[in-house]
């Protein structure tokens, strides 16, 4: 039996509405079966999400199901299926999304033939009927380059604030160089500090054309929707962005960049706030103020500055406490 060429890592938890979909999909990217090895994470299901993928691994040559009795987060998960990837190529797929057919097919060959530590893709987000293709937002295209090069300018979206793990498949050597894990624990914003990492560290990158990965906005499970907790997480994984950034020997070439995100994602979390409990947002306003107080007071009085009126009002209070410019 042949060796896989792509590993896909599947975690998920209670998605057994669409699970169902992600995984008929995979049966799609090649001819041979046996080219892909489905590596899934029931990660603490109380559905039929387990159930589903054991039933689909038996249509694989290469499968492992791995359960986790309770919850452990999306990126201890995807940590959980680096350690099973087998072949050349690997990426992730969350379970209540899925793939045009052959997508694989085509990202597996291209990056072949590219010899990029990783591809990136667009994907189509799919709002109940409606679907929008969304650009990753590179001027470089079908070009393989630094990806260093693709962080700036500071005040636009560009590639780190692409973090989605699963638009795109990497080369294993990711997993060698210890540049494809996630931080532990983290149960949202994991994709922040890895992205950034990657982006840094990695050698070459380029963001291609291939068959679609269409991603479901608006699910209740997902961690995007809830108010709980879990939103925490966010302030901790901007503060390992800040502390891999801070250890790059072009730090300060790239510490703007991580400022303005900073606070943009902190004004915008700020107003989310507005609808948690009164305990869970103290939480989180305590959690922001100390990532905050790590940064650069003259980089922030200075991206602050370019800010318009509503975001520097909501960041006005909490910039005082954290002992920086408002």
């Amino acid at each position: 039996m042949r060796t896989p060429l792509v590993t896909v890592i599947l975690p998920a938890k209670d998605a057994g509405e669409y699970i169902g979909t992600t995984l008929e999909t995979l049966t799609r990217q090649f001819d041979d079966a046996s080219a892909l090895k489905l590596v899934a994470i029931d990660d603490g299901s109380r559905d039929d999400t387990g159930e589903l993928m054991r039933q689909y691994a038996q249509r694989f040559p290469h499968a492992e199901v791995v359960r986790n009795p309770t919850a452990r987060g999306l990126a201890t998960a995807r940590n959980q299926g680096l350690a099973h990837v087998e072949g050349e190529a690997f990426c992730f797929v969350d379970g209540d999304d899925w793939m045009q057919p052959r997508r694989l097919e085509v990202l597996a060959s291209r990056l072949r033939e590219s010899d990029a530590d990783f591809l990136r893709t667009d994907h189509v987000r799919v709002t109940g009927m409606q679907r929008t293709l969304v650009r990753a937002p590179s001027p470089w295209r079908e070009r393989v380059i630094a990806p260093r090069e693709a962080i700036l300018p500071e005040t636009e979206s560009t590639m780190v604030d692409y973090p989605y793990a699963w638009a795109g498949i990497f080369h294993r050597r990711m997993i060698d160089r210890g540049l494809a894990d996630f931080p532990e624990g983290l149960f949202t914003a994991e994709d922040r500090p890895w992205i950034w990492r990657l982006h840094l560290q990695a050698e070459s990158f380029a963001v291609v054309d291939a068959p679609a990965l269409l991603y479901r906005r608006g699910v209740g499970t997902s961690l995007t929707q809830v108010r709980d907790r879990r939103q925490l997480d966010f302030a901790r994984a901007m503060s390992e962005v800040i502390a891999v950034v801070e250890r790059d020997p072009d730090a300060e070439r790239f510490l703007p960049k991580v400022v303005w995100t900073a606070l943009a994602l902190s004004s915008h979390h700020l107003v989310r706030a507005r609808r948690m409990t009164p305990r869970v947002r103290a939480e989180m306003r305590s959690g922001i103020r100390d990532m905050l107080h790590t940064l650069p007071a003259a980089e922030v009085a200075s991206v602050l500055a370019r800010f318009d009126g509503s975001r520097r009002r909501v960041l006005a209070r909490i910039l005082r406490q954290a002992g920086r410019a408002s």
